[in-house]
């Protein structure tokens, strides 16, 4: 469950957006159960879930 996730880490929607590099409104999409993640959305939720700060290290290499 996103919003599970998300509100685990204490974050909001937009932050949760910002910080895993994905877009508002797929956020909202997926916690309003309009849409679901799947494929490799769905597999980076599974690491953020397990390793949050791997994920954001990872981002912020690619971004580098």
């Amino acid at each position: 469950d996103v919003r599970a996730l998300r509100e685990r880490l204490g974050l909001s929607q937009e932050a949760f957006a910002e910080r895993f590099h994905l877009s508002l409104r797929t956020i909202q999409d997926w916690e309003q159960q309009r849409r679901v993640p799947e494929g490799p959305a769905r597999i980076l939720l599974q690491v953020i879930e397990h390793d949050p700060q791997a994920v954001e290290r990872a981002l912020a290499g690619s971004s580098a």
